[in-house]
C-alpha cells in the first residue's frame, strides 16, 4: 500500500519561509508586496495559535475494491481523530467536513484521554471508538480532499489535506 503524506515538511518549510520573510522585512532588509506580503503577515499569527486538543491523525479515503456503495465499502472510508490531552474532550457541537461541504455533526460524545475515534462514512452502531455518518455514498475523494475539524464556535481546530491524482494510495497520515 502506498501512503499519501499531509502536513509534513512542506507545510513546516512554508511557515518557516513566511516567518523568515516577515522578520527580514521587519528589519528593513526586504520589502514585501502582494501575496508574499500577506503570507508573511499571517505567519506570526499562525505561529502563536494554540494547538487543538483534538487533531485529525489519519484519513482512509480510498476503500479497497471498486466504489460500489455497499455499507462495508463505505465504512472502510474513515477519518481518525486523536485526543492529545490527558483528559476527556467533549466534541458536542463539533463538526468534521470536506471541501464539498459534507458535514458530520458530533452529538453528545466525549473523546477519552489520549484516545482515538474513527468516523466512518457508512452506517453502523456508534461506540466509543467508532462513529458513523450514516451516508449512502462516499465523502472523501480518492484523488484529493481536505478534512476540516471545527469546534463548537465554528473555528477550525485542525485540517488535513491530501492529493493523490493517480489514485494509487489509500491513506493519508496527518
Amino acid at each position: 500500500m502506498r501512503i499519501a503524506a499531509c502536513r509534513g515538511p512542506v507545510t513546516a518549510s512554508a511557515a518557516l519561509v513566511s516567518t523568515v520573510l516577515a522578520s527580514t522585512a521587519a528589519a528593513g532588509l526586504l520589502t514585501l508586496t502582494g501575496p508574499v506580503a500577506a503570507a508573511a503577515a499571517a505567519a506570526p499569527a499562525a505561529a502563536h495559535r494554540a494547538p487543538s486538543p483534538v487533531v485529525i491523525s489519519e484519513i482512509f479515503y480510498n476503500s479497497p475494491g471498486s466504489d460500489h456503495g455497499s455499507n462495508v465499502s463505505l465504512n472502510a472510508e474513515w477519518v481518525k481523530l486523536r485526543n492529545r490531552t490527558g483528559h476527556p474532550v467533549s466534541l458536542f457541537h463539533w463538526t468534521l467536513r470536506d471541501t464539498a461541504h459534507h458535514v458530520y455533526r458530533f452529538g453528545n460524545y466525549s473523546l477519552r484521554a489520549h484516545g482515538t475515534v474513527r468516523i466512518h462514512t457508512g452506517s453502523g452502531r456508534d461506540t466509543q471508538r467508532n462513529l458513523f455518518q450514516n451516508r449512502g455514498w462516499y465523502v472523501w475523494n480518492n484523488d484529493g480532499d481536505t478534512a476540516i475539524l471545527r469546534g463548537p464556535a465554528g473555528n477550525t481546530r485542525d485540517r488535513c489535506s491530501y492529493s493523490d491524482p493517480s489514485e494509487n494510495s489509500a491513506v493519508a497520515f496527518c
